[in-house]
């Protein structure tokens, strides 16, 4: 049993999983600090001192905090955004570097050209044309 683990732990896919899981966890700090501390404030700013987390309804005796899911809310579409931002430009960036240069037709001598002329005539007699 210690074997099978070792074997599918040590898998690349299954580190590779756990490498995006580090990543993404890091990555998530960043983005939710850049939506808390400048985002948010700066969304605060503009609509004079508003703020979502305040929203509170009460109901018998109960306090319902629905501008704390609101705020969770937005939050999620902030980050949701972000990481699709990111996604993207890595995207375009693989795209470019996996678009192969123009590749210049070869220049053949008269010899080379003959060879293919003949391999040519010989793949049309296998094939019965």
């Amino acid at each position: 049993m210690w074997e099978d683990f070792k074997k599918f732990a040590l898998k690349g896919n299954v580190l590779d999983l756990a490498i995006a899981v580090v990543i993404g966890a890091a990555f998530g700090k960043i983005v939710s600090s850049l939506v808390e501390d400048i985002i948010m404030p700066a969304v605060g700013i503009l609509l004079g001192g508003f703020s979502v987390e305040d929203w509170t309804y009460t109901f018998q005796g109960a306090e319902l905090r629905y501008g704390l899911f609101a705020q969770s809310v937005i939050d999620f579409f902030i980050i949701a955004f972000s990481i699709f931002l990111v996604i993207r430009i890595f995207t375009k960036l693989k795209r470019k570097k996996d678009v192969p240069a123009e590749v210049e037709p070869e220049v053949l001598d008269k010899k080379e050209e003959l060879l293919v002329e003949i391999r040519d005539l010989l793949a049309k007699e296998k094939t019965g044309l």
